[in-house]
């Protein structure tokens, strides 16, 4: 039902309301999902400043609307999200980038996308791990995904989010990694009478078209892992995924 309510104030009620409206029914929205879900928001650290890019690591799909809840924003994701049933319209409606991997000229519109949202005093996250963990452990950051900040000239922000159980123990109920199927991260949260989504915000990074994003990502990457606690370990070594997405875009120099 709550998600019925989502598509249809999307459908009916999105065109009929300003902007700042639209943001609102979605903080609304993402808080009320929460609360159904039996999750808390705790929120430490600085406030979300308007215009940034927010660099936060994934643990879950849940992620998504633990950040909107805090401050409404619009996602980064892959492009073949655009195509699933449902999910992919809702995202596309609240103003999702998508973005076609290895691909140098979509790179450059799906920058100018981003440049103009941020310009606009808007917020875009992303989740430059490209993946989920289970919360205890930040992958390596994929630095071009930092990329539109930088030649926008706009600051990053940083995120740090981990869960925790009713009893204030690390929980990795949300977790929506390895095999694990959707119904059975759902049920993993459901099982818990209370799950509390922890999310510690960094003050905001300025960057100039001269900032180096591989620097600005080891930097965001480190400050996360302190705050979750996780072990700090060396990067991996780039797989093919990986540097198909660093090759949309020339490193600053």
């Amino acid at each position: 039902m709550h998600l019925a309510r989502g598509v249809i104030t999307i459908a009916l009620i999105y065109p009929l309301i300003s902007e700042s409206a639209r943001l609102r029914l979605r903080q609304r929205w993402s808080q009320g999902l929460l609360d159904i879900l039996g999750i808390t928001l705790e929120h430490g650290g600085a406030t979300v400043t308007p215009g940034c890019m927010l660099v936060a690591n994934h643990v879950s799909w849940v992620d998504i609307f633990v950040i909107n809840a805090l401050a409404p924003t619009a996602f980064i994701s892959k492009h073949e999200v655009r195509s699933w049933p449902v999910i992919g319209w809702l995202a596309a409606r609240s103003e999702t980038v998508f973005l076609r991997r290895g691909s140098r000229g979509h790179a450059k519109i799906v920058n100018a996308e981003i440049a103009g949202l941020l310009d606009a005093g808007r917020n875009v996250a992303v989740f430059p791990e490209g993946t989920t963990t289970d919360g205890s452990q930040v992958l390596h950051f994929h630095a071009a995904l930092l990329q539109p900040a930088i030649e926008a000239s706009r600051p990053l922000q940083t995120l740090a989010l981990r869960y925790r159980d009713a009893d204030g123990n690390p929980s990795c109920a949300p977790a929506y990694d390895g095999e694990l199927s959707l119904g059975e991260c759902l049920r993993n949260i459901l099982s818990h009478r209370r799950l509390v989504a922890c999310i510690a915000v960094d003050t905001p990074i300025p960057t100039t078209s001269d900032s180096r994003r591989r620097e600005l990502a080891l930097a965001t990457r480190n400050w996360i892992a302190g705050r979750i606690g996780a072990e700090q370990r060396p990067a991996p070594e780039r797989d093919a995924a990986q540097a198909n997405v660093e090759a949309t875009q020339t490193e600053p120099a």
